[in-house]
């Protein structure tokens, strides 16, 4: 299982690369931090590396990347502006100490992206499947993101600029297809934390975003493998999204969620809002 944390903050015209292990120093920017678990949306084609890259691109911002493994697609990236650590965000202890380092090597942390995006396992509720199966879900759909909520909370908390939590959900969160009882339990687990962080927490702006139907590996997963679990009309209906070009490109729904990190109006705090809505607008050119 692989999975990937980025973190990003505002450039400093003087900044140079900061790597772990090098001497800490006070920068001039705030530190963005985006996470995504990406055992099956990869990094080549996947939401997380489009956030990444406008985050770089776009919004002018450096990033860091944390991930059990450096990938091709994350190589191409590597620059002055792109820091990588690796750790395996699934591990809790090894995630907090990477969040930890990067706030003692870059001061702040300003905003937090939650992306998990593990699918399996694909079964009916009553099936066979053992209950440790549901469970490994949970530890990379939920859990990861508790350990990652509660690392960065304190930086989030002294942010000046206010603190900025969004966990991209899914439409999943709210419905009840058929053998994805994980992944709909997981997601609306997802939304509820959102929710109640977002009365807990009042100097922290928490937002969950439904992205829509993404051209992402995850969805060639579902093509794949899909029917062997899923309804004939389930099934079908995954296999046409792609046949009929209805699968949004990361960059869509990326570039709401980049907005989003670092503008995200109280006003939202605790609401589950998609890509397209009309409170998104502002954000998504």
């Amino acid at each position: 299982m692989a999975g990937w944390v980025t973190m990003a903050s505002w450039r400093s015209e003087t900044r140079k690369n900061i790597t772990l292990g090098e001497k800490s120093r006070e920068p001039k920017f705030k530190l963005r931090i985006s996470i995504r678990k990406t055992h099956l949306i990869s990094t080549y084609r996947g939401i997380g590396l489009a956030v990444v890259k406008i985050l770089l691109d776009t919004f002018n911002v450096n990033v860091a990347a944390i991930s059990r493994t450096r990938t091709p697609e994350l190589e191409t990236l590597l620059s002055d502006n792109l820091l990588h650590i690796q750790c395996d965000v699934s591990d809790e202890p090894s995630l907090v100490r990477a969040i930890l380092q990067v706030e003692q090597h870059f001061s702040h942390i300003d905003g937090l992206v939650l992306n998990a995006a593990v699918v399996e396992p694909m079964c009916r509720i009553g099936d066979s499947t053992p209950l440790s199966s549901w469970k490994t879900h949970f530890d990379v759909n939920f859990f990861s993101l508790i350990t990652a909520v509660r690392a960065a909370l304190p930086a989030l908390r002294r942010s000046d600029v206010g603190g900025r939590i969004i966990f991209v959900s899914s439409g999943s969160a709210v419905k009840g297809t058929p053998a994805w009882g994980p992944y709909n339990a997981s997601k609306a687990a997802m939304n509820s934390l959102c929710r109640t962080l977002s009365e807990e927490e009042s100097k922290v702006t928490s937002v969950a975003l439904r992205p829509g139907v993404v051209d992402t590996d995850m969805q060639a997963m579902l093509r794949t493998t899909g029917g062997e679990s899923m309804s004939a009309k389930d099934y079908q209906k995954f296999l046409n999204y792609h046949t009929s070009g209805e699968l949004l490109s990361p960059d869509l729904p990326g570039r709401v969620i980049a907005a989003l990190s670092l503008q995200a109006p109280a006003s939202l705090s605790g609401r589950f809002v998609s890509w397209n809505d009309e409170s998104c607008t502002p954000f998504r050119s």
